[in-house]
């Protein structure tokens, strides 16, 4: 099972016919997808599962019903095991970025890294997994799937926004500002990390 998030609201692809109560759920075959996308756009539809008892073919789908944009981004721990978080739209997010060609998921994941916050040095540890969600551009849907990795670096130097990338601020947040600065991200950013850091206070706002 697996999420794309249209407006943050996500469409299911899963192995499963039902999944709970509240989702209308598809066989693939039958999928009408663009249409789909413009319902819940419109928030005539919340809960979506589309499923196919072959996994690979749901994926396969989507590649062949909007064009795909991929991309490489960066979930980046230092020395204090604190994490770095990018402020652009209004949201705080992780850096990331378009693949450029000739390059691997893991090079343009350091490259737009390094490009939008100034940060060096960086060492992957681990791919984590794929996110996807689509977005409008020239008024055409476009699927991006980014390739998400765990680096760590031992930078100390100073942080860089990246202002023709729409980013106003980069910060290194522990734990503690990195649970508040969830609550104000999106939700395929929510996936790439442990439970624990989604787990905050009601009382706990935003800085």
């Amino acid at each position: 099972m697996y999420k794309v998030f249209v407006k943050e609201i996500p469409i299911i692809l899963s192995t499963e016919k039902k999944i709970g109560k509240q989702y209308t759920s598809i066989p693939l075959k039958e999928v009408k997808f663009k249409k789909l996308i413009r319902k819940i756009t419109n928030g005539e539809l919340l809960y979506v599962n589309i499923y196919h008892k072959n996994a690979e073919k749901l994926e396969q789908f989507l590649r062949k019903k909007i064009k795909v944009v991929e991309a490489g981004g960066g979930l980046v721990y230092n020395s204090k095991k604190e994490i770095l978080f990018i402020r652009r739209n209004g949201k705080w997010d992780l850096p990331k970025g378009k693949v450029e060609k000739g390059e691997s998921y893991e090079e343009a994941a350091i490259r737009e890294t390094e490009e939008e916050t100034g940060v060096k040095n960086l060492e992957v540890r681990r791919f984590i997994k794929k996110t996807y969600h689509i977005f409008k551009r020239n008024d055409k849907f476009r699927l991006k799937v980014t390739y998400w990795f765990e680096m760590y670096t031992d930078y100390d130097g100073d942080l860089i926004p990246e202002p023709e990338e729409g980013i106003k601020k980069v910060r290194w947040k522990n734990f503690e500002k990195a649970q508040k600065a969830l609550q104000d991200s999106y939700e395929n950013i929510k996936l790439l990390f442990p439970k624990e850091y989604l787990t905050t206070h009601p009382n706990d706002r935003v800085s």
